[in-house]
């Protein structure tokens, strides 16, 4: 049997193993089996063995950097964020990789990354998406609480660094302003249960063209709610969330998934997690 997992901690509830067994069965394997192993923080250092007996599997938090020593080698994407989501075994050969740039370009690739463009926010997600819209030639404006301003500026000079001619502010969330093609967020800021939190006025999404959301649940958070009946175009979480998914399983074992059978899985995430609420 070919054995995947999901590896973090703590493990709450998970959409992976929905997600992997829905592609699985679209390849057509069925001798396979996935997983979730909660790994606390002071034992990932021994668990290479664990990670052998895997074909393949995919890092959450905390374990993202830590796994780096544990692995043969880093594949560009994996090097570019310092940060691994999903390992690949190539007969005992493990290689680290993150998925979550590819999930987020694949989800977003109908809206204009390259023009101007708000990131709400600067953690783990945000610094991916900030370096990527960068590299896709947009003008960013990172938009954050006063809190995260040292952090800021940080993701700023890394920006600058590994993009040359690169265009990036900062402002203060509370008092963003101007137009762009693009609002992004990256902040927890109306995720289940407090589902009635918008991070940025009705003024700011009046004034962008597109919306996009890492937020999954729930599956229409406030702040696209508000952008769909603005008339703009609002993307969800639950699709890069998909794709990064899909993007592990090409690394695997070369699978190949028809934009159809993507879209049924995402609307199948967005059931799930409607469901999981009422």
């Amino acid at each position: 049997m070919n054995k995947f997992a999901l590896i973090g901690h703590p493990l709450g509830h998970s959409m992976s193993p929905l997600i992997h067994e829905k592609l699985f069965n679209l390849s057509g394997l069925s001798d396979t089996s996935y997983e979730l192993i909660d790994i606390a923080p002071e034992d990932i250092t021994g668990s290479r063995g664990l990670l052998e007996s895997l074909r393949g599997l995919n890092v959450t938090i905390p374990h993202k950097q830590t796994v780096i020593s544990l692995v043969d080698e880093l594949a560009e994407s994996a090097l570019r964020y310092n940060s691994v989501n999903c390992i690949g075994n190539n007969g005992g050969r493990l290689v680290g990789y993150n998925t979550d740039c590819d999930g987020f370009l694949r989800s977003a690739e109908l809206l204009p990354i390259g023009g101007n463009v708000a990131v709400l926010g600067c953690g783990g997600v945000g610094r991916m998406i900030a370096i990527e819209v960068a590299r896709h030639g947009g003008n960013i404006t990172l938009a954050v609480i006063p809190q995260d301003v040292k952090n800021a500026q940080l993701l700023m000079a890394e920006i600058l660094a590994k993009c040359s001619g690169a265009s990036v502010r900062i402002a203060d969330i509370s008092n963003l302003d101007g137009s762009y093609d693009l609002l992004i967020n990256a902040t927890p800021v109306g995720m289940y249960p407090k589902v009635d939190a918008c991070a940025v006025s009705d003024t700011i999404i009046e004034n962008s063209s597109s919306v996009f959301d890492v937020i999954y649940n729930p599956t229409e958070t406030l702040l696209m709610k508000k952008a769909r009946a603005m008339g703009k175009t609002a993307v969800g979480g639950a699709s890069m969330l998909v794709y990064q998914a899909v993007k592990a399983h090409e690394i695997w074992y070369g699978g190949s998934f028809t934009p159809e059978d993507i879209s049924k899985i995402i609307a199948d995430v967005e059931n799930a997690v409607d469901s999981m609420n009422k």
